[in-house]
């Protein structure tokens, strides 16, 4: 009887599919870590050196500008977070990493995912489909804010694969990350109720 694959491994395998052998390479650069509700994986100004895995949890990457902090993205379970543009470039964060609650990651430094593209042809190929991911990401992202108002924004979540973020996170946060207030939002949701 096969064991099944470590959750982390499932989702790389997601972009590519390892060998045994070149998955053994990378559990040794893995350290459990816990960060509490409302604490930081990293705080805007610092610079990024690891990226995470989470296990449980909730997580929330956001700017602050003005004084305001402008949520742009949520993080659960099975999936990667972390400052990947400042890992990459050595330049301190323009966005913090908090916990929206209790939660428990599997870090790993960057160097050491550099140092796995540098070994196996599929690792190299892991990062270059990461990073392909991530641009998609980001460019619905900015689409959306730019060009659908914010009920569209709303409604455009409520049919997505994101509900987690309906389900889950705190309507305060929702209305920041749709970039409203929580009043305008609650004025959309009663609208939406009586359509």
């Amino acid at each position: 009887m096969t064991s099944k694959p470590h959750p982390l491994r499932q989702l790389i395998e997601q972009f590519i599919k390892l060998t045994d052998a070149e998955w053994e390479m990378f559990p040794p650069h893995l350290t459990e870590k816990k960060i509490k509700k409302n604490e930081f994986m990293l705080r805007e100004g610092q610079v990024g050196r690891e990226l995470g895995y989470v296990i449980e949890g909730e997580m929330r990457h956001f700017y602050t500008r003005n004084g305001e902090e402008k949520t742009t993205y949520f993080y659960f379970e099975n999936s990667l977070v972390g400052p990947y543009v400042s890992c990459i470039n050595g330049q301190p964060s323009l966005i913090s990493f908090e916990a929206v609650s209790d939660t428990r990651l599997l870090v790993f430094p960057y160097a050491a995912l550099q140092s796995l593209y540098s070994q196996s042809h599929s690792w190299e190929k892991f990062g270059r489909l990461l990073a392909e991911y991530i641009a998609l990401g980001l460019e619905d992202r900015m689409v959306g804010l730019l060009t659908l108002s914010p009920e569209e924004r709303y409604v455009q979540l409520l049919e997505s694969n994101k509900k987690k973020i309906i389900e889950r996170i705190p309507q305060h946060l929702i209305a920041n990350y749709l970039g409203i207030t929580p009043v305008s939002l609650s004025r959309i949701r009663q609208r939406l109720l009586k359509k």
